[in-house]
């Protein structure tokens, strides 16, 4: 219990209080962990995992994770952050994305011991008197106090009333399943500060909020997230994880040990002493060992460093096409490296695309089939193809 939460303590940037963590944790009880999950990104990457692994500690030493799905608030869109206000989701789509992301977080919880809810569930079922005294809990001066809000208001930018009450609603979340501890990432500090604000107000004990480091993306500069392609994904596969892994700057290297690993300092100490290349095989090895087979790890080891010489692997896929003679761009539409022709001359304009190892720069190219030929697309894509 005292290692578990050493880990913790030494991962988290801020503790409201740690005092009151410690009182917690010392009172015998089973202690309720809180976690928001945003349903407009059902596909985890490793920058979630900070803080999933997080509630995996707390639920070692014997306490209940409960998942909040925002599906209510989604239909709002976290303004966290947000320049301008966020696209609303239907209820459908909240739903979908939740599904998706429990069966990938549960990849590092225990399924049986981690509660899943949903905000609509008490948030949908509130009245106007209801929201009236909710909001009466906080005063305008308050949310302002938020950058993003404040950033956007001094800058005659949109800001609209259902915004303004999005850090009531999450806070509203805590008050409704009187959670000891909420955990998120550093982005979500304001948002869970009220939570422990709100419960004072409606007479409850407050919750302790931490917050979390937001590891950087595989660029070194913006934090990790799919939509920047700067991620390693929790679903990636081993080959794509150890890919990736590869391109992880020398610099933030560190980081991704210390916030994506359970490694202890003394060994990352060991590790990043030696040589830089080893360094990224072996986080590379620990993300697999994490995340799918580790005995998987030779091979994919193999089968990389095979690539990064020039050599095409053996057992690609393989796929047969009825035509004999095809245009390059058609090619790669029919065995799904590109969505439509101009994806594909994008492909063929960025120098990514070889026939037999030979690169394509023309976009009027004819492909002869013949017996057939290895279709590759950047580093890491092959196909057979035959007729």
């Amino acid at each position: 219990m005292n290692s578990e939460l050493e880990l913790i303590k030494r991962k988290a940037v801020q503790i409201f209080s740690e005092e009151d963590l410690d009182k917690k944790l010392n009172s015998g009880r089973k202690l309720t962990i809180k976690l928001g999950a945003d349903p407009s990104r059902p596909d985890l990457h490793i920058g979630h995992s900070v803080v999933l692994r997080v509630l995996k500690s707390f639920q070692n030493m014997g306490h209940e994770v409960v998942f909040v799905v925002g599906d209510f608030t989604g239909m709002i869109g976290d303004p966290s952050g947000k320049s301008k206000t966020r696209p609303a989701l239907t209820f459908e789509e909240t739903r979908k994305s939740a599904k998706t992301y429990f069966e990938q977080a549960t990849r590092i919880l225990d399924k049986d011991k981690t509660k899943i809810v949903f905000n609509s569930e008490w948030l949908s079922k509130m009245n106007f008197e209801d929201v009236i005294k909710l909001t009466s809990k906080y005063t305008v001066a308050r949310i302002m106090e938020r950058d993003d809000f404040k950033n956007r208001f001094e800058n005659n930018l949109p800001l609209s009333m259902h915004e303004l009450l999005y850090p009531l609603m999450q806070g509203y979340d805590s008050v409704h399943l009187k959670a000891d501890i909420e955990i998120g990432g550093t982005d979500q500090t304001f948002n869970l500060l009220v939570g422990r604000e709100l419960q004072r107000d409606y007479g409850q004990e407050s919750q302790v909020v931490m917050t979390f480091p937001l590891l950087v993306g595989l660029d070194g500069k913006e934090k990790m997230s799919k939509s920047l392609d700067n991620y390693i994904g929790i679903a990636d596969t081993p080959f794509e994880k150890f890919e990736k892994s590869m391109k992880v700057p020398d610099n933030v290297l560190r980081q991704y040990f210390e916030l994506a690993t359970d490694l202890p300092n003394e060994e990352i100490d060991k590790i990043m002493s030696g040589d830089i290349r080893d360094a990224h095989i072996i986080f590379a090895k620990e993300l697999i060992k994490m995340y799918d087979d580790i005995n998987e790890f030779e091979s994919v080891k193999e089968r990389y460093m095979d690539i990064a010489k020039g050599n095409i692997p053996d057992n690609i896929e393989k796929i047969q096409i009825t035509e004999s003679e095809i245009n390059i761009c058609n090619l790669l539409v029919k065995i799904g490296f590109a969505n439509s022709k101009s994806e594909a001359k994008r492909m063929i304009d960025g120098n990514g695309v070889k026939i037999d190892g030979k690169s394509v720069i023309d976009i009027g190219k004819t492909i002869i089939i013949g017996d057939g030929i290895v279709v590759q697309f950047g580093k890491n894509k092959f196909k057979k193809v035959t007729n």
